[in-house]
C-alpha cells in the first residue's frame, strides 16, 4: 500500500468516527448549556453558605430545585425557608417569560398546598423565590411556580414592598456579581389563620435575609421583615441586622460562612453604604 493511500483511509477512518459520535452518543445538548444543574454539581447542597441551619423537626422536608433549596413545613403547607444564590450572569440572561401556571411540587412527600386553597382566600401566591430570579432557565420558571415556594400574601405587600425588594435583591447581584439569599414565612402564633381546604396557614410576616461579598473579600449582609399587610414603600424602616433578625426567627442564617466572618458581617448593616437601597419607590 502506497503512501498516498494509507493516508486516505486514514482520513475516511477519521470522519467515520465523527460521524458515528454525533449519530450514536447518548449525549444531548442541554437546553440552557450556559447553566448546570446545581443538583448533580457533587456538591452537598446543606453546606452552601445560603442555607440556614435545620432547625425545625425532623419530618421538614428539605427540597433540592435546580434554582432554590426550600425546607417544605408539611403542617403548615408552606416552606420554612427558601434559599439560594443568585448570579449577576442569570440576572443578565433572564430573558424567559413569566409562566403563571402554579402546581403542586412533586417532590412533596407529604401533605401541601394546591391551587384551588388560593381562590378567592383574598391573599395572593405570594412567591418565596421570585419568577424574576428565575428567568435564566425554563426548568428554574417552571419550579419557582411549584406551591411550595409559595405563601399566602397580603396584594399590596406583594406587589408593594416586597416586590421592590426583590428589585432591589437583582440590582445587588449585577453590583456584587453575587447574592446569597434565604426568606420565608413568620408565624408569631400558635394558631395562625389558614386558607382552603387543606388549611394552608396565612404568615404574621415575611422575613429575608442577603449576604454579599465586597471587593476587599469581606461579607456584607441585611436583614428585613414585613408584617404580611400594606407596608410603607420606604425598605429601611423594615431592615435590621442578620443577628437581630435570627434572634426573632431563632434560626442560624448563613451559617456555613466561616465563623469569624459570619459573626463580623451578621453584627452590622449599612442599608445605604452597602445596600444602595433609597427610601423612595424603586422603578428599575
Amino acid at each position: 500500500m502506497d503512501k498516498k493511500t494509507s493516508i486516505i483511509i486514514l482520513i475516511i477512518l477519521a470522519i467515520l468516527g465523527t460521524g458515528y459520535h454525533f449519530l450514536w452518543s447518548d449525549e444531548t445538548p442541554s437546553e440552557d448549556p450556559t447553566f448546570v444543574d446545581p443538583s448533580i454539581d457533587g456538591t452537598d447542597p446543606l453546606s452552601r453558605i445560603e442555607i440556614p441551619y435545620r432547625l425545625e423537626d425532623s419530618d421538614a422536608e428539605i427540597i433540592e430545585h435546580m434554582g432554590y433549596t426550600l425546607s417544605y413545613n408539611n403542617a403548615y403547607r408552606v416552606p420554612n425557608w427558601v434559599a439560594y444564590e443568585l448570579l449577576e450572569t442569570e440576572v443578565m440572561t433572564g430573558y424567559r417569560s413569566r409562566e403563571d401556571e402554579f402546581t403542586p411540587d412533586p417532590h412533596v412527600k407529604g401533605r401541601q398546598a394546591y391551587d384551588r386553597d388560593y381562590v378567592g382566600s383574598g391573599y395572593d401566591r405570594g412567591h418565596m423565590a421570585p419568577a424574576a430570579d428565575m428567568r435564566w432557565s425554563s426548568q428554574t420558571m417552571k419550579e419557582c411556580f411549584y406551591l411550595s415556594n409559595v405563601c399566602p400574601q397580603n396584594h399590596n405587600l406583594n406587589s408593594g414592598a416586597w416586590n421592590d425588594l426583590e428589585k432591589q435583591v437583582r440590582y445587588e447581584a449585577r453590583y456584587y456579581k453575587s447574592v446569597w439569599v434565604v426568606c420565608g414565612p413568620i408565624f408569631e402564633y400558635n394558631n395562625p389563620n389558614h386558607i382552603g381546604s387543606n388549611h394552608v396557614m396565612v404568615p404574621d410576616a415575611f422575613f429575608k435575609a442577603l449576604l454579599a461579598k465586597r471587593k476587599d473579600g469581606s461579607y456584607a449582609s441585611i436583614g428585613f421583615v414585613f408584617p404580611n399587610k400594606a407596608c410603607e414603600r420606604n425598605l429601611t424602616l423594615y431592615a435590621m441586622t442578620v443577628d437581630e433578625l435570627e434572634s426573632k426567627l431563632g434560626m442560624d442564617l448563613f451559617y456555613n460562612l466561616d465563623e469569624k466572618a459570619q459573626d463580623k458581617a451578621e453584627a452590622v448593616m449599612d442599608p445605604y453604604g452597602d445596600w444602595r437601597i433609597k427610601d423612595e419607590i424603586l422603578r428599575n
